[in-house]
């Protein structure tokens, strides 16, 4: 018997990298997965290939998130997990970014799980449980030279989970982050060559120092992180809420 047998899932910024990973794996576990993304090709793609419904959502327009939920619903049946995951912001060092580029972060990483949260949650009220899960970054744990507006919002998302962890516990609704580390993701790529531009270098200079301080001594794969996602919607980890997951192969070295 499939763990997720009857589930119903969504997962969002699923046509590729990470979210990809998860609506796979989440599919193999016998849930029955949406996926979503701003873009109407690549989500069509991803949804062939996992089998899953696919929806268009650009995670910054934040009056989408109700409708998708209700569509979702409508069209699938309740939702008993929400995936919410968003693409990383631009990569540069504090002086860089001006207050357009702070608002287009905060509209993107914070307020586009606010929304999808706060359009969730009654649903889930309603049925007497479900499974907020929420896609961070290790710079949560430890900040990444390079990805303020990463750091500062992701670590927002954190806080906001931890306090909806506390606050639906009584409602069966568990919360929960998952923090990627370097994960062989076209995303990865992109930083390793914005950095070695940066630095007058090339990007496998960048990729093996960065390897190097990975204990594992590799980076991870969209499906092992898949399967943690997967785990923590499963009736396996029934009593885990309000905790962050680091998936990064030994990386961080603090020890909360």
């Amino acid at each position: 018997m499939n763990p997720l047998a009857e589930r119903v899932a969504l997962v969002t910024g699923a046509s590729r990298g990470i979210g990809f990973g998860i609506a796979r794996e989440l599919a193999a576990e016998g849930a029955r997965v949406a996926v979503s993304s701003r873009s109407p090709e690549r989500i069509e793609e991803a949804a062939a290939t996992t089998g899953a419904r696919p929806y268009v959502l650009d995670s910054a327009d934040l009056d989408a998130a109700p409708a998708l939920i209700e569509e979702v619903e409508r069209e699938l049946g309740p939702l008993d997990v929400l995936v919410t995951n968003t693409g990383g912001p631009p990569s540069g060092p504090f002086v860089s970014f001006d207050d357009t580029a702070w608002t287009t972060a905060i509209d993107s990483l914070l307020l586009s799980v606010v929304r999808l949260s706060r359009a969730v949650i009654p649903h889930m009220q309603k049925r007497g449980g479900g499974r907020i899960i929420n896609v961070t970054s290790i710079s949560v744990k430890q900040p990444i030279e390079g990805l303020v507006l990463s750091n500062a919002l992701r670590s927002a998302v954190t806080s906001l989970a931890k306090t909806l962890a506390l606050e639906l516990a009584p409602h069966n609704i568990l919360v929960n982050c998952v923090a990627p580390g370097y994960t062989r993701t076209d995303r990865v790529v992109e930083l390793s060559q914005q950095a070695a531009g940066r630095e007058g270098t090339t990007a496998d200079v960048i990729e093996q120092r960065t390897i190097a301080k990975i204990p594992l001594g590799r980076m991870g794969e969209p499906k092992e992180f898949g399967d943690v996602v997967a785990f923590l919607a499963s009736p396996a980890a029934s009593y885990i809420s309000g905790v962050t997951i680091p998936v990064d192969g030994g990386w961080t070295r603090g020890l909360v």
